[in-house]
């Protein structure tokens, strides 16, 4: 075995470095290659025949990824995903894929989030990650690329999480996190089966000081899911979530220079105004799958919630946002002879979605509501909705080929009605955006471990109601008012990609995709109190390179790596040939485990005994604002990192408690680096510091009941 390591920085940019490892004779074959299902598209298939880009990641990983907080820790692995930890709770962590959503200042835009079968996007396509329940979570899952597009409005990517089922025998599981900072987590967790119904119930806590001033944080959370087998062929799967963070305290952005002399400071004026955000959701839903016969099954979800959120301002103002979401859908999957005896899989099916949010705002004082007039600046409602029906079919051609069709037709509705009677100019009225989104692609099954795939795909991506909120391209014109002017923007989106087992203990994905876009929202018009206005002012386009490589080279030592290159540039406007925001042009991220009894297979719990792994993880520079600026007093360029993760895992037999003792250091070589940007910020406080070098120690048991 011949291993390599290509280091390489330069100022403003980095050249990833990487470990590369060549076998000069054989790999050793530690492991079969296991048959993972994944949903490509709205299908259902084979990690290795789905003709599109998805990554898995099991719960070994997540729980391997520290004390599964932040979806960040997570997603780094996936190829095609910046996952940004902005270490800042009151705004949610950053996540763009192949470049959509990276406009976002807050919570998720451009993506579909699932959990459950259960949508965490709304209608408009915003969304927030943090009520993810990472810790009871079974598996992830990323797809990218055209197949996407037959999630709906802004299927940039989606991203969907599984709760864990119950086992066969009852059990209790307990985990305990601490660290620096002030960081505190804990986690409870119950699962049962009795007879046809099990039940994982799941209750977390976390609490940290923070590195940065201002930063403080408390939250908790509880997911849990009741599988119901009515009938051999009939299963209800009930899902809760609620999640509570009482506050989390906002330490804003820091300037370039401010972040070069004291990255741990607040923004200015966030102590003496107590910027701060506090969050509350409820939702319920149920999935009912029901098998018709070998050839047709069906599926029927129904969900609804609730959402408050708190928000109080640097410029003395608060924002309040309390939303009613609600949802249905049907699909039916069925199998199904062609053109012969040809084999086609199909799915048909229709989603319904609402949210309502009621939208005030007014003064503040000290971070206090003020007591006289509080509702002066804002009071309306806000509402989304879609309608959409969607099909896709994969028809099996001979041994060889596979063609994949698809399309969903979209009906988007934004709604806003105005109960402030001192407005004038109240913006209530309503925009509706329709669109049909079509796939085809082909699957070239050129060896039995080679598949060779091209697909293609259109889209659209309609105006948030966040971003729907002001109107107006400058300082003269703008407005607290809806928006109805915004168009949505289209996208042709083209992917081609391999998926290869060069041995059973090997894998290697690779894709190359080109994304044109028009009528790009861009931010229009910053106000000094950070609102920003939006228009579509812009085309874009998107090139890159992903790849996703795992091998294990023996029973005990085993690596994985995936790298992203991606050229996303302004094609129109005033922003013409400027790189988009919020998006490196690489990211690398590399892992080496070493286990001292052997890796179990996916799905089985992990060995007794000691168990390591270090990480790299890598990000080129990227610009926080559309203009490109590298003035002094405009510096707008956040430079690229390096970072070395390092965990050690020691897991022990107690009697019938399985027990498990954990230390993380992240940032080993305690490098400066900046964690996410504010794309725009009205003041050039556009930057939000990495963590320097930190620890976590934890500990977890799982006793049988």
């Amino acid at each position: 075995m011949k291993c390599n390591f290509t280091p390489g920085y330069k100022k403003n940019a980095l050249y990833l470095g990487a470990v590369a490892c060549v076998s000069l004779s054989h790999i050793v074959p530690a492991f079969a290659q296991t048959e993972v299902l994944v949903q490509s598209g709205r299908l259902e298939q084979k990690q290795f025949d789905a003709p599109a880009s998805i990554y898995a990641i099991d719960a070994q990983a997540i729980r391997n990824s520290g004390p599964q907080v932040n979806l960040s820790d997570v997603l780094a692995q996936a190829p095609g995903v910046v996952a940004l930890n902005r270490n800042n709770y009151a705004q949610d962590v950053q996540i763009s894929i192949r470049g959509f959503g990276a406009r976002s200042a807050f919570g998720m835009r451009g993506i579909r989030l699932i959990t459950d079968g259960i949508p965490a996007t709304m209608p408009d396509g915003q969304g927030q990650t943090s009520t993810v329940s990472m810790t009871s979570a079974d598996r992830m899952e990323v797809l990218t690329g055209p197949l996407a597009l037959l999630y709906g409005n802004a299927a940039g990517g989606v991203i969907q999480a599984f709760t864990r089922e119950a086992g066969d025998t009852p059990e209790a599981q307990v985990s305990m996190y601490a660290g620096s900072f002030g960081m505190t987590r804990t986690d409870w967790q119950i699962s049962q089966r009795s007879g046809n119904v099990g039940m994982v119930v799941d209750y977390s806590t976390f609490a940290i000081e923070g590195y940065r001033t201002n930063s403080d944080t408390r939250r908790q959370q509880l997911n849990s899911v009741i599988t119901v087998d009515a009938k051999p062929d009939t299963r209800f799967k009930f899902i809760i979530n609620v999640f509570d963070m009482p506050y989390a305290k906002d330490a804003l952005g820091l300037k370039a220079a401010d972040v070069s002399q004291t990255p741990s400071a607040a923004g200015a004026n966030a102590t003496s105004t107590r910027t701060r955000k506090t969050v509350k959701q409820e939702q319920t839903g149920v999935v009912m799958e029901h098998t018709v016969d070998s050839d047709l099954k069906l599926q029927g979800r129904l969900y609804g919630g609730n959402r408050t959120n708190l928000q109080f301002q640097s410029t003395d103002k608060w924002v309040g946002l309390d939303r009613q979401f609600e949802g249905m859908g049907l699909q039916a999957t069925g199998k199904s002879q062609v053109f012969g005896n040809q084999r086609m899989n199909w799915v048909v099916g229709i989603d319904l979605d609402h949210a309502a949010e009621l939208r005030e705002g007014g003064t503040a004082s000290k971070g206090e509501k003020a007591t006289t007039n509080p509702n002066n600046a804002r009071n309306e409602l806000n509402e989304a909705r879609n309608r959409d029906i969607f099909a896709q079919a994969n028809w099996s051609l001979g041994e060889k080929y596979t063609l994949t069709t698809g399309a969903r037709q979209s009906n988007v509705t934004l709604k806003s009605t105005d109960y402030l009677p001192s407005n004038p100019d109240n913006g209530t009225g309503s925009v509706d955006y329709k669109a049909t989104s079509p796939v085809i692609g082909l699957t070239w099954h050129a060896l039995e471990n080679l598949n060779l795939y091209a697909n293609h795909g259109r889209g659209f991506e309609t105006p948030t109601m966040s971003e729907a909120a002001y109107a107006g391209k400058d300082a003269a014109i703008f407005k607290e008012k809806f928006n109805f002017d915004l168009l949505a923007s289209t996208s042709r989106h083209l992917e081609v990609g391999s998926k290869w087992l060069p041995s059973s203990s090997s894998r290697v994905d690779a894709a190359w995709f080109h994304i044109d876009t028009d009528n790009e929202l861009v931010a229009a018009y910053v106000s000094p109190s950070a609102k920003t206005s939006y228009a579509n002012v812009a085309k874009t386009k998107r090139d890159g390179f992903e790849v996703a490589l795992r091998n294990q080279y023996t029973p005990h030592w085993r690596s994985q790596a995936s790298a992203s290159f991606i050229k996303a540039t302004y094609e129109a406007g005033p922003s013409n040939g400027n790189m988009i925001p919020s998006i490196p042009k690489q990211q690398l991220f590399t892992s080496l485990q070493w286990s001292e009894k052997g890796f179990s297979p996916a799905g089985q719990k992990p060995a007794l005994g000691l168990e390591a792994g270090l990480d790299l993880i890598s990000r080129s520079s990227m610009w926080a604002n559309d203009a490109n600026t590298t003035t002094a007093s405009d510096y707008a360029l956040a430079p690229g990192f390096a970072q070395l993760n390092a965990r050690i895992r020691q897991r022990y037999q107690i009697g019938n408690a399985r027990v498990e003792s954990f230390i993380g250091v992240d940032n080993i070589t305690n490098n400066a680096s900046i964690s996410s940007v504010l794309v725009n910020q009205s003041t050039q406080k556009y930057f939000e510091p990495g963590l320097p070098r930190s620890w976590m120690i934890g500990f977890s048991s799982q006793i049988p009941l």
